[in-house]
Protein backbone atom coordinates (compact mmCIF):
# COMPACT_ATOMS: atom_id res chain seq x y z
CA UNK A 1 0.00 0.00 0.00
CA UNK A 2 1.30 3.29 -0.99
CA UNK A 3 2.04 5.69 1.74
CA UNK A 4 0.10 8.90 1.32
CA UNK A 5 2.62 10.95 3.39
CA UNK A 6 6.28 10.46 3.33
CA UNK A 7 8.28 11.63 6.27
CA UNK A 8 10.64 14.38 5.25
CA UNK A 9 14.18 13.40 4.93
CA UNK A 10 16.79 15.66 6.65
CA UNK A 11 20.19 15.87 5.16
CA UNK A 12 22.97 15.68 7.67
CA UNK A 13 24.42 19.12 8.62
CA UNK A 14 27.72 19.94 7.14
CA UNK A 15 30.66 19.25 9.34
CA UNK A 16 31.96 22.81 9.17
CA UNK A 17 28.62 24.19 10.40
CA UNK A 18 28.69 22.05 13.51
CA UNK A 19 32.18 23.06 14.16
CA UNK A 20 31.32 26.76 13.88
CA UNK A 21 28.51 26.42 16.42
CA UNK A 22 30.78 24.72 18.91
CA UNK A 23 33.63 27.22 18.44
CA UNK A 24 33.97 30.25 20.89
CA UNK A 25 34.13 33.82 19.54
CA UNK A 26 37.71 34.86 18.84
CA UNK A 27 39.30 37.76 20.85
CA UNK A 28 40.29 40.82 18.93
CA UNK A 29 43.99 41.02 18.31
CA UNK A 30 46.30 44.04 18.69
CA UNK A 31 45.62 45.12 15.15
CA UNK A 32 41.89 45.36 15.83
CA UNK A 33 42.49 47.64 18.90
CA UNK A 34 44.81 49.86 16.92
CA UNK A 35 42.29 50.03 14.18
CA UNK A 36 39.55 50.95 16.67
CA UNK A 37 41.63 53.85 18.08
CA UNK A 38 42.60 55.14 14.65
CA UNK A 39 39.07 55.17 13.33
CA UNK A 40 37.05 58.38 13.74
CA UNK A 41 40.02 60.24 15.39
CA UNK A 42 39.50 58.48 18.75
CA UNK A 43 43.23 58.66 19.60
CA UNK A 44 43.21 62.44 19.18
CA UNK A 45 40.36 62.83 21.72
CA UNK A 46 42.13 60.56 24.24
CA UNK A 47 45.33 62.60 24.06
CA UNK A 48 43.43 65.87 24.28
CA UNK A 49 41.58 64.71 27.42
CA UNK A 50 44.82 63.65 29.08
CA UNK A 51 46.36 67.05 28.30
CA UNK A 52 43.40 68.96 29.79
CA UNK A 53 43.38 66.85 32.97
CA UNK A 54 47.11 67.22 33.58
CA UNK A 55 46.93 70.98 32.94
CA UNK A 56 44.14 71.38 35.52
CA UNK A 57 46.08 69.61 38.28
CA UNK A 58 49.26 71.53 37.51
CA UNK A 59 47.56 74.94 37.46
CA UNK A 60 45.09 74.35 40.30
CA UNK A 61 47.13 76.09 43.11
CA UNK A 62 47.57 79.21 40.97
CA UNK A 63 43.91 79.32 39.93
CA UNK A 64 42.77 79.25 43.59
CA UNK A 65 45.31 81.82 44.73
CA UNK A 66 44.17 84.24 42.01
CA UNK A 67 40.49 83.84 42.80
CA UNK A 68 39.11 87.17 44.14
CA UNK A 69 36.41 85.41 46.14
CA UNK A 70 38.83 83.22 48.06
CA UNK A 71 38.74 83.91 51.79
CA UNK A 72 41.87 81.91 52.53
CA UNK A 73 44.75 84.12 53.75
CA UNK A 74 47.66 84.56 51.39
CA UNK A 75 50.04 81.65 51.68
CA UNK A 76 53.63 82.63 52.19
CA UNK A 77 56.52 80.32 51.38
CA UNK A 78 58.37 78.88 54.34
CA UNK A 79 61.67 79.90 52.80
CA UNK A 80 62.49 83.15 51.06
CA UNK A 81 65.70 84.71 49.88
CA UNK A 82 65.45 87.81 52.04
CA UNK A 83 68.86 88.88 53.27
CA UNK A 84 67.71 90.45 56.51
CA UNK A 85 66.31 89.05 59.74
CA UNK A 86 62.68 89.68 60.56
CA UNK A 87 61.71 91.81 63.54
CA UNK A 88 60.35 88.74 65.28
CA UNK A 89 63.86 87.38 65.69
CA UNK A 90 63.50 84.38 63.38
CA UNK A 91 66.53 83.47 61.23
CA UNK A 92 67.09 85.34 57.97
CA UNK A 93 65.33 83.72 55.03
CA UNK A 94 62.73 81.97 57.21
CA UNK A 95 59.13 83.03 57.79
CA UNK A 96 56.90 81.40 60.39
CA UNK A 97 53.64 79.98 59.07
CA UNK A 98 50.62 82.33 59.31
CA UNK A 99 48.77 82.15 62.62
CA UNK A 100 45.54 83.42 64.11
CA UNK A 101 46.42 85.90 66.86
CA UNK A 102 44.38 87.88 69.39
CA UNK A 103 45.79 91.12 70.83
CA UNK A 104 43.95 92.41 73.90
CA UNK A 105 44.29 96.18 74.12
CA UNK A 106 45.19 96.09 70.44
CA UNK A 107 43.78 99.56 69.72
CA UNK A 108 46.16 101.15 72.22
CA UNK A 109 49.56 102.72 71.67
CA UNK A 110 51.79 99.63 71.81
CA UNK A 111 49.06 97.20 70.75
CA UNK A 112 48.35 98.98 67.46
CA UNK A 113 52.02 98.90 66.45
CA UNK A 114 52.15 95.20 67.31
CA UNK A 115 49.07 94.61 65.13
CA UNK A 116 50.81 96.37 62.23
CA UNK A 117 53.77 93.98 62.43
CA UNK A 118 51.67 90.83 62.86
CA UNK A 119 49.59 91.64 59.80
CA UNK A 120 52.72 92.54 57.88
CA UNK A 121 54.17 89.07 58.46
CA UNK A 122 50.97 87.38 57.24
CA UNK A 123 49.10 86.51 60.45
CA UNK A 124 45.35 86.93 60.96
CA UNK A 125 44.70 89.29 63.88
CA UNK A 126 41.74 89.84 66.20
CA UNK A 127 41.93 93.08 68.19
CA UNK A 128 39.99 93.12 71.45
CA UNK A 129 39.62 96.50 73.17
CA UNK A 130 37.08 98.33 75.35
CA UNK A 131 38.45 101.71 74.16
CA UNK A 132 39.05 103.08 77.65
CA UNK A 133 42.48 104.28 76.54
CA UNK A 134 42.65 102.72 73.06
CA UNK A 135 41.46 104.57 69.95
CA UNK A 136 39.81 103.20 66.83
CA UNK A 137 41.91 105.60 64.78
CA UNK A 138 45.01 103.59 65.71
CA UNK A 139 43.79 100.55 63.76
CA UNK A 140 41.37 102.14 61.28
CA UNK A 141 43.80 101.61 58.39
CA UNK A 142 43.31 97.83 58.75
CA UNK A 143 39.51 97.73 58.63
CA UNK A 144 39.43 96.63 54.98
CA UNK A 145 42.00 93.89 55.53
CA UNK A 146 40.28 90.46 55.43
CA UNK A 147 42.81 89.15 57.96
CA UNK A 148 41.84 91.79 60.55
CA UNK A 149 38.93 91.81 63.02
CA UNK A 150 38.03 94.41 65.65
CA UNK A 151 35.99 93.44 68.71
CA UNK A 152 34.69 95.88 71.32
CA UNK A 153 35.09 93.72 74.40
CA UNK A 154 36.29 94.11 77.99
CA UNK A 155 38.68 91.37 79.11
CA UNK A 156 37.05 91.41 82.56
CA UNK A 157 34.25 89.47 80.83
CA UNK A 158 34.99 85.94 79.49
CA UNK A 159 35.14 85.27 75.76
CA UNK A 160 35.70 82.19 73.59
CA UNK A 161 37.86 82.46 70.48
CA UNK A 162 39.88 80.03 68.38
CA UNK A 163 43.43 81.37 68.10
CA UNK A 164 47.05 80.19 68.20
CA UNK A 165 48.59 83.13 70.08
CA UNK A 166 47.34 85.53 72.77
CA UNK A 167 49.17 88.83 73.33
CA UNK A 168 47.66 90.19 76.56
CA UNK A 169 48.27 93.95 76.61
CA UNK A 170 44.91 95.14 77.98
CA UNK A 171 45.39 97.53 80.91
CA UNK A 172 45.68 101.31 81.34
CA UNK A 173 49.42 101.97 81.60
CA UNK A 174 49.73 105.65 82.50
CA UNK A 175 49.28 107.12 85.99
CA UNK A 176 46.55 109.51 84.81
CA UNK A 177 44.44 106.63 83.52
CA UNK A 178 44.98 103.95 86.16
CA UNK A 179 44.56 106.41 89.04
CA UNK A 180 41.29 107.62 87.49
CA UNK A 181 39.66 104.22 88.16
CA UNK A 182 41.97 102.10 90.35
CA UNK A 183 39.38 99.38 91.02
CA UNK A 184 38.78 98.91 87.31
CA UNK A 185 42.56 98.79 86.79
CA UNK A 186 43.20 96.00 89.27
CA UNK A 187 40.16 94.06 88.00
CA UNK A 188 41.61 94.28 84.50
CA UNK A 189 44.97 93.01 85.76
CA UNK A 190 43.50 90.15 87.78
CA UNK A 191 40.17 89.12 86.21
CA UNK A 192 41.27 90.02 82.70
CA UNK A 193 44.44 87.96 83.01
CA UNK A 194 42.47 85.05 84.51
CA UNK A 195 40.04 85.08 81.59
CA UNK A 196 42.79 85.16 78.98
CA UNK A 197 44.78 82.42 80.73
CA UNK A 198 41.61 80.31 80.93
CA UNK A 199 41.08 80.82 77.21
CA UNK A 200 44.69 79.84 76.48
CA UNK A 201 44.26 76.66 78.51
CA UNK A 202 40.99 75.64 76.80
CA UNK A 203 42.22 76.10 73.24
CA UNK A 204 45.92 75.28 73.68
CA UNK A 205 47.16 78.76 72.68
CA UNK A 206 50.47 80.32 73.69
CA UNK A 207 50.01 83.29 76.05
CA UNK A 208 52.20 86.39 76.45
CA UNK A 209 51.71 88.75 79.39
CA UNK A 210 52.94 92.32 79.07
CA UNK A 211 54.00 93.15 82.60
CA UNK A 212 55.84 96.31 83.58
CA UNK A 213 58.99 97.69 85.16
CA UNK A 214 56.66 98.98 87.88
CA UNK A 215 56.83 95.52 89.49
CA UNK A 216 60.23 96.69 90.80
CA UNK A 217 58.60 99.66 92.55
CA UNK A 218 61.10 102.24 93.82
CA UNK A 219 64.06 99.89 93.37
CA UNK A 220 66.92 99.39 95.80
CA UNK A 221 68.90 97.65 93.05
CA UNK A 222 70.29 99.52 90.03
CA UNK A 223 70.09 98.58 87.22
CA UNK A 224 67.19 96.19 87.71
CA UNK A 225 67.62 92.51 86.84
CA UNK A 226 64.79 90.01 86.42
CA UNK A 227 65.92 88.26 89.61
CA UNK A 228 65.16 91.37 91.69
CA UNK A 229 61.87 91.00 93.61
CA UNK A 230 61.14 94.70 93.90
CA UNK A 231 60.38 97.36 96.51
CA UNK A 232 56.68 98.12 96.13
CA UNK A 233 54.15 99.92 98.30
CA UNK A 234 51.14 97.55 98.42
CA UNK A 235 48.68 100.22 99.66
CA UNK A 236 49.74 103.29 97.67
CA UNK A 237 47.94 105.20 94.93
CA UNK A 238 49.91 103.32 92.27
CA UNK A 239 49.33 99.88 93.79
CA UNK A 240 46.35 99.08 91.56
CA UNK A 241 48.82 98.97 88.68
CA UNK A 242 52.04 97.83 90.38
CA UNK A 243 50.51 95.07 92.50
CA UNK A 244 48.00 94.24 89.79
CA UNK A 245 50.81 93.40 87.38
CA UNK A 246 52.68 91.44 90.06
CA UNK A 247 49.52 89.38 90.62
CA UNK A 248 49.15 88.90 86.87
CA UNK A 249 52.67 87.47 86.75
CA UNK A 250 51.80 85.11 89.62
CA UNK A 251 48.68 83.88 87.82
CA UNK A 252 50.62 83.38 84.61
CA UNK A 253 53.24 81.20 86.26
CA UNK A 254 50.60 79.23 88.20
CA UNK A 255 48.73 78.44 84.99
CA UNK A 256 52.01 77.33 83.45
CA UNK A 257 53.03 75.08 86.34
CA UNK A 258 49.57 73.81 87.25
CA UNK A 259 47.76 73.86 83.91
CA UNK A 260 50.51 73.26 81.40
CA UNK A 261 49.84 76.54 79.56
CA UNK A 262 52.65 77.84 77.33
CA UNK A 263 53.39 81.31 78.71
CA UNK A 264 55.78 84.22 78.18
CA UNK A 265 56.31 87.28 80.44
CA UNK A 266 57.71 90.65 79.32
CA UNK A 267 58.51 93.49 81.73
CA UNK A 268 58.19 96.67 79.68
CA UNK A 269 60.16 99.79 80.50
CA UNK A 270 59.28 103.34 79.39
CA UNK A 271 58.25 103.33 75.73
CA UNK A 272 57.46 106.25 73.42
CA UNK A 273 56.43 106.82 69.81
CA UNK A 274 53.55 107.80 67.53
CA UNK A 275 49.96 107.14 68.71
CA UNK A 276 50.67 107.77 72.39
CA UNK A 277 47.86 109.58 74.18
CA UNK A 278 48.54 113.30 74.14
CA UNK A 279 47.85 113.90 77.84
CA UNK A 280 48.44 110.56 79.54
CA UNK A 281 50.76 111.84 82.27
CA UNK A 282 53.85 109.99 81.05
CA UNK A 283 56.93 112.14 80.89
CA UNK A 284 57.79 111.93 77.18
CA UNK A 285 54.26 112.61 75.95
CA UNK A 286 53.87 115.38 78.55
CA UNK A 287 57.07 117.16 77.50
CA UNK A 288 56.37 116.85 73.76
CA UNK A 289 52.75 118.00 73.98
CA UNK A 290 53.63 120.93 76.27
CA UNK A 291 56.50 122.09 74.04
CA UNK A 292 54.33 121.94 70.92
CA UNK A 293 51.61 123.94 72.68
CA UNK A 294 54.14 126.54 73.83
CA UNK A 295 53.54 125.62 77.47
CA UNK A 296 56.21 125.15 80.17
CA UNK A 297 57.42 121.56 80.49
CA UNK A 298 56.41 120.22 83.90
CA UNK A 299 59.19 118.59 85.94
CA UNK A 300 58.16 116.94 89.21
CA UNK A 301 60.61 117.11 92.12
CA UNK A 302 64.19 118.16 91.39
CA UNK A 303 64.27 116.52 87.94
CA UNK A 304 67.10 114.17 88.85
CA UNK A 305 64.96 111.04 88.67
CA UNK A 306 66.22 108.73 85.93
CA UNK A 307 64.34 106.79 83.27
CA UNK A 308 65.23 104.81 80.16
CA UNK A 309 63.28 105.31 76.95
CA UNK A 310 62.80 102.81 74.13
CA UNK A 311 61.14 103.46 70.78
CA UNK A 312 57.96 101.47 70.17
CA UNK A 313 59.31 99.51 67.18
CA UNK A 314 62.09 98.10 69.38
CA UNK A 315 59.55 96.96 71.96
CA UNK A 316 57.37 95.27 69.32
CA UNK A 317 60.39 93.39 67.98
CA UNK A 318 61.17 92.23 71.52
CA UNK A 319 57.62 91.04 72.17
CA UNK A 320 57.52 89.04 68.95
CA UNK A 321 60.93 87.50 69.61
CA UNK A 322 59.78 86.48 73.08
CA UNK A 323 56.51 84.99 71.84
CA UNK A 324 58.16 82.84 69.18
CA UNK A 325 61.18 81.92 71.30
CA UNK A 326 61.64 79.01 73.68
CA UNK A 327 62.03 80.91 76.96
CA UNK A 328 59.32 81.86 79.45
CA UNK A 329 60.93 84.85 81.10
CA UNK A 330 60.34 87.24 82.68
CA UNK A 331 62.45 89.41 80.37
CA UNK A 332 63.23 93.10 80.76
CA UNK A 333 62.41 94.88 77.48
CA UNK A 334 63.76 98.41 77.58
CA UNK A 335 66.56 100.69 76.51
CA UNK A 336 69.42 100.76 79.03
CA UNK A 337 70.28 104.33 78.03
CA UNK A 338 69.54 106.38 81.18
CA UNK A 339 68.35 110.02 81.25
CA UNK A 340 67.40 112.34 84.07
CA UNK A 341 64.18 114.29 83.62
CA UNK A 342 66.19 117.47 83.06
CA UNK A 343 68.28 115.75 80.36
CA UNK A 344 65.12 114.56 78.65
CA UNK A 345 63.68 118.08 78.77
CA UNK A 346 66.84 119.35 77.07
CA UNK A 347 66.52 116.80 74.24
CA UNK A 348 62.88 117.83 73.73
CA UNK A 349 63.89 121.50 73.61
CA UNK A 350 66.54 120.77 70.99
CA UNK A 351 64.01 118.80 68.90
CA UNK A 352 61.00 121.14 69.14
CA UNK A 353 61.69 124.58 70.53
CA UNK A 354 65.00 125.85 71.97
CA UNK A 355 63.04 128.60 73.77
CA UNK A 356 60.83 126.15 75.71
CA UNK A 357 60.82 126.66 79.49
CA UNK A 358 60.65 124.30 82.46
CA UNK A 359 58.25 124.49 85.40
CA UNK A 360 59.00 122.59 88.64
CA UNK A 361 56.23 121.03 90.73
CA UNK A 362 56.19 118.82 93.86
CA UNK A 363 56.91 115.19 93.21
CA UNK A 364 54.07 112.64 93.10
CA UNK A 365 53.66 109.83 95.64
CA UNK A 366 55.68 106.62 95.17
CA UNK A 367 57.45 107.99 92.09
CA UNK A 368 60.56 105.81 91.50
CA UNK A 369 63.86 107.63 91.75
CA UNK A 370 65.78 105.34 89.41
CA UNK A 371 64.72 103.13 86.53
CA UNK A 372 67.14 101.33 84.21
CA UNK A 373 66.81 97.80 82.83
CA UNK A 374 69.50 95.16 82.77
CA UNK A 375 68.81 93.49 79.41
CA UNK A 376 71.62 90.93 79.51
CA UNK A 377 69.11 88.07 79.63
CA UNK A 378 67.21 89.35 76.57
CA UNK A 379 70.45 89.80 74.63
CA UNK A 380 71.65 86.28 75.37
CA UNK A 381 68.41 84.29 75.05
CA UNK A 382 66.27 86.37 72.67
CA UNK A 383 69.12 87.93 70.67
CA UNK A 384 67.30 91.23 71.11
CA UNK A 385 68.38 94.74 71.99
CA UNK A 386 66.99 98.18 71.11
CA UNK A 387 68.23 99.83 67.92
CA UNK A 388 66.61 103.31 67.90
CA UNK A 389 68.19 106.07 69.99
CA UNK A 390 66.16 108.80 71.67
CA UNK A 391 67.45 111.43 69.24
CA UNK A 392 66.36 109.25 66.29
CA UNK A 393 62.95 108.23 67.60
CA UNK A 394 61.79 111.47 69.22
CA UNK A 395 61.37 113.43 65.93
CA UNK A 396 59.07 110.67 64.62
CA UNK A 397 56.87 111.03 67.67
CA UNK A 398 56.94 114.84 67.42
CA UNK A 399 55.68 114.68 63.82
CA UNK A 400 52.71 112.57 64.90
CA UNK A 401 51.92 114.78 67.91
CA UNK A 402 52.20 117.97 65.90
CA UNK A 403 49.67 116.74 63.35
CA UNK A 404 47.19 115.58 66.00
CA UNK A 405 47.47 118.82 67.97
CA UNK A 406 46.84 120.81 64.79
CA UNK A 407 43.82 118.62 63.98
CA UNK A 408 42.41 119.24 67.47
Amino acid sequence: MKQLHKSPTHAPAPAHAAASKAAKPARPGPRSWVGYLLREQRLLFVLLGALIASSFFLLRPYLFSLSPSSHIPERRPLFSFASHSSASGVPAGFRPPPRRVVVTGGAGFVGSHLVDRLLEQGDSVIVMDNFFTGRKENVAHHLRNPRFELLRHDVVEPILLEVDRIYHLACPASPVHYKYNPIKTIKTNVMGTLNMLGLAKRIGARFLLTSTSEVYGDPLEHPQKETYWGHVNPIGVRSCYDEGKRTAETLTMDYHRGGGVEVRIARIFNTYGPRMCLDDGRVVSNFVAQALRRQPMTVYGDGKQTRSFQYVSDLVAGLMSLMEGDHIGPFNLGNPGEFTMLELAQVVKETIDPMATIEFKPNTADDPHMRKPDITKAKELLHWEPKVSLKEGLPLMVTDFRQRILDD
